[in-house]
């Protein structure tokens, strides 16, 4: 099986980004509450293609199904959601707090257009799995013609 590295957004700045996710990460470890600002996490995904389909599989375990959402279009696809913070434990210290919660959004650009009308997702052991149909464009249509 081949992988394709997919990257999304700007790096147009590298060094400021890491940058302010290493002083972040610091402080978190310090204390888990401290953020430098409320910011999205990113669900990792993988995307993969049939000759008929492409299926998308997004980890994301602790988000209930009602808080979650998925959009299409014929060249896209918007997965959204938010993850509710697990209670901390009182009379505890946290020497580590990698998972993240929030708000989450992905919007993910599709290799080959999609037929909006076969589309399916299931939500199960906390990945969610999206089926969606390619639009055949091969296809060739007789059109009749009419006496007029």
């Amino acid at each position: 099986m081949d992988y394709i590295k997919i990257r999304f957004g700007d790096d147009s700045d590298p060094f400021s980004s890491r940058f302010e996710q290493t002083v972040e990460e610091m402080f978190r470890s310090l204390n888990p509450r401290f953020t430098l600002c409320e910011r999205a996490w990113n669900p990792p995904m993988d995307i993969c293609e049939t000759p008929d389909d492409i299926i998308i599989r997004a980890e994301i375990a602790g988000v209930d199904k009602e808080d979650l959402g998925v959009e299409i279009n014929r060249k896209a696809v918007r997965i959204y959601g938010h993850r509710r913070a697990m209670t901390r434990l009182e009379n505890s210290t946290y020497r580590l707090a990698e998972i993240q919660y929030g708000q989450f959004e992905r919007v993910l650009f599709l290799p080959a257009p999609i037929d909006t009308e076969i589309v399916s997702s299931a939500y199960s052991n906390g990945f969610l799995e999206i089926r969606l149909g390619k639009l055949k464009l091969d296809e060739v249509h007789r059109i009749p013609i009419s006496d007029e």
